[in-house]
């Protein structure tokens, strides 16, 4: 104790240039949190400006490194758990569960409440025991299940980014759109922080268009993309005995692929078109019993899509306009991965970007850099403006090699392969060809050759060949 407290009282040693970055980054880390209990630390990244000459003179010794800290996912491990996401989708054909933990992750946002995370959305949560047992997510703890096993082998990324991941993919693996979406999500910590239960859709209420305005309104959503998302339907099935809803088999259901069983709303449930809209076109059309007894299955939040006027516009052209449909469901889909999520970095990022160079005017640096004065550089002489070439001069410069340098085209030489396309017949080209060479020789296509031009030359270099031999003789 004793010798502590003399410690204490001797003056510090001025630590080493290494040491007191090692402490500043130490402290950084210390004040920036992972939220991900599973990742090590931060991955921070500075980025320094690329000043023009005349910044440069300007600012000179008064620049700073901005330290940007990337404390959610780590891009290259997002490509990553991707190409898994895809190995596993081509297994299991578990394209609709995936998309459904996606939306169910998300579509828990209320735009009227500010605080994060008690405003839902695409946060993560929908990991906990908590969230899983609402009503509405009955049957995504297989979800999670398959999805779990990608997590342990990222550990850098979040489940938040990690379900819309899923989702996205899911939708372009199965012929669907592509899907611009973005991440950084950062993921809530505790059960204690999940939503209350109530705020996903029901697929029965008693004013299904009503309802479904009340539930995508809350979230910041309008008519054509409630419609637009409704499509997504054209996956996967509804099981009795999770949803309440749908038969326990159809024709279309009862061999598969994966596990068989449940009701589809389309025909080809695994194949993203807008063959949902066609078929709910047709279905709604029927009295609510012929629909019980139809293979494909007809929610009444479905039939309020051809029922409702606003709605009705939209799902009428989707029925006929697939690459409309394309447009505004991603669009849509984006717009939904990202409700209620807090980004790190609060941009986010998406994984299309090419990490390897950065925009005109920045330089990426991956070092640590705290707050640091560039030291005093010479400006740089501005380059020297280019003399107008003159005429003559300029046609020489920007001569290429298909120009010859100036000098006159060469005939193009002639290549037997060009002109045989494997036929009997000949084709045009060859033809032409032939043609000029025979009038070459004085004949024509309505006048033969007077004589025969080949019997004449064989004729002249025999009689060359008698008189040289009486020569040599």
């Amino acid at each position: 104790m004793a010798e502590r407290l003399a410690a204490s009282l001797l003056p510090a040693a001025s630590p080493s240039p290494s040491a007191r970055r090692a402490t500043v980054a130490a402290a950084a880390a210390a004040s920036f949190p992972s939220p991900c209990s599973a990742r090590a630390g931060l991955r921070l990244r500075s980025r320094q400006p690329l000043l023009s000459h005349s910044q440069k003179a300007a600012g000179r010794g008064r620049g700073v490194r901005v330290v940007r800290c990337m404390a959610a996912s780590d891009a290259a491990q997002l490509k990553a758990a991707q190409e898994d996401i895809k190995e596993l989708l081509k297994t299991t054909y578990c394209h609709p569960i995936l998309v459904r933990l996606g939306w169910h992750d998300s579509g828990t946002y209320d735009k009227n409440i500010e605080e994060w995370p008690q405003r839902g959305g695409a946060d993560g949560s929908l990991r906990f025991d908590a969230e899983l047992s609402h009503g509405a997510n009955a049957g995504l703890i297989n979800a999670l299940k398959l999805i779990q096993p990608i997590k342990d082998k990222y550990p850098g990324i979040t489940y938040a980014d990690l379900f819309q991941l899923a989702s996205a993919t899911a939708i372009e693996e199965a012929g669907g759109p592509k899907i611009p979406m973005k991440y950084g999500r950062v993921d809530v910590t505790a059960a204690e922080q999940c939503p209350p239960e109530g705020r996903l859709p029901d697929a029965g209420p008693r004013d299904p268009a009503e309802h479904l305005r009340e539930v995508f309104y809350r979230m910041g959503l309008d008519d054509k993309e409630i419609v637009a998302l409704s499509g997504a339907h054209t996956l996967g099935r509804s099981r009795p005995d999770r949803s309440g809803w749908g038969k326990p088999e159809t024709k279309y259901t009862k061999d598969g692929p994966g596990e068989p069983g449940g009701q589809s709303w389309t025909v080809e449930w695994l194949k993203f078109d807008n063959s949902y809209f066609k078929d709910m076109k047709f279905l709604s059309q029927l009295p609510s019993e012929e629909q019980k007894e139809q293979d494909l299955l007809v929610l009444p939040t479905d039939a309020a899509l051809f029922e409702d006027p606003s709605f009705k516009v939209y799902a009428e052209k989707y029925a006929e306009d697939q690459e409309a449909f394309f447009k505004d469901y991603a669009e849509a889909h984006a717009k939904l991965s990202d409700l209620g999520s807090k980004f790190d970095p609060p941009e986010g990022f998406s994984l299309d970007d090419d990490m390897s160079t950065a925009p005109a005017d920045e330089k990426t640096e991956e070092d640590i850099s705290f707050a640091v004065a560039p030291s005093p550089v010479a400006p740089e002489p501005e380059p020297a403006a280019e003399p107008t070439p003159e005429p003559v001069a300029a046609a020489i410069t920007t001569a290429t090699a298909d120009d010859n340098n100036g000098a006159a085209p060469q005939p193009e030489p002639f290549v037997a392969a060009k002109y045989s396309y494997g036929k009997r017949e000949l084709s045009e080209s060859m033809k032409q060809k032939i043609r000029a060479e025979y009038e070459g020789f004085g004949g024509s296509p309505d006048k033969p050759m007077q004589s025969n031009y080949f019997l004449n030359i064989m004729i002249l270099i025999a009689g060359l060949a008698f008189l040289t031999s009486l020569v040599g003789n």
